[in-house]
């Protein structure tokens, strides 16, 4: 089975490598992640990160000055049908500090999961190894689905 059917209903945190495999057209993990912005695209799934994400997808194309591709992140990210971007607010800080106490993962990991949970999601997509689950929330890897359909 592929990611799509292996998530639960309901919203889907994503954390930042999800979108750089979508923009650059990484060749191992953009037909795993490509289906399901699709789904999103038509209504069929809401994807969920925190704002941090914009500032994480940013600095590579400001270092390079590669405007074109930094608007096609901020576009993907802010105006896109299925996605959610999630303001850092003093809840979610809060709340990415208790995670980042209760399970010593770094900063910006707790703040990827505290707006996830926040939102209600179901899951949290990522292909970083060190991030745990939480009740309520499994941490899917994507490198888990390499080589295998998406859907």
């Amino acid at each position: 089975m592929g990611l799509i059917a292996d998530l639960p209903g309901g919203s889907v945190g994503m954390d930042t490598m999800t979108f750089i495999y979508l923009i650059e057209e990484h060749p191992t993990f953009l037909p795993i992640v490509a289906p399901l912005f699709r789904r999103a695209d038509r209504g069929g799934k809401r994807l969920v990160t925190s704002a941090l994400t914009l500032l994480e997808v940013l600095v590579a194309p400001y270092r390079a000055g590669n405007r074109h591709l930094a608007d096609r992140y901020e576009a993907l990210l802010t105006r896109s049908r299925g996605i959610e971007l999630v303001a850092l607010t003093h809840d979610q800080l809060r709340a990415a500090a208790q995670l980042r106490s209760a399970t010593g993962v770094r900063t910006p990991d707790a703040l990827q999961l505290a707006a996830a949970v926040g939102a209600g999601c179901r899951a949290f997509v990522t292909n970083d190894r060190r991030l745990p689950s939480l009740p309520g929330l499994p941490v899917i890897q994507l490198s888990s689905y390499a080589g295998r359909s998406a859907e």
